[in-house]
């Protein structure tokens, strides 16, 4: 049986990233969609952070993980209250229609 090394880990998360990218490029009609491609990629480089870490036996990879899911939290619960007032004054969450909110 193979062992998990930290070639796995680095495929699993360039995967990870690869599709959250994908998303973010493919799915541009609604805001969460881009949202979830956003919080895919921060997964993957959460992903990369704690296997290095892991792999180097040092605790900075996973100490940095702690505070990008912290800011990450942030950008989600920000994210969706803005989504939900925007939601109740147009109606819509396309991508097009908040290309009117430019100042």
């Amino acid at each position: 049986m193979t062992d998990i090394t930290l070639n796995h880990y680095l495929v699993l998360s360039g995967l990870i990233f690869g599709i959250g990218l994908m998303g973010i490029f493919w799915g541009r009609k609604t805001v969460i969609t881009v949202l979830m491609s956003i919080e895919l990629m921060l997964l993957a480089v959460n992903l990369n952070m704690v296997s290095f870490s892991c792999f180097l036996k040092d605790m900075v990879g996973q100490v940095f993980t702690m505070f990008i899911l912290t800011v990450a939290a942030a950008e989600a619960a920000i994210g969706l209250a803005i989504l939900v007032a925007f939601h109740r004054n147009k109606d819509s969450i396309t991508l097009n229609d908040m290309a009117e909110m430019k100042g």
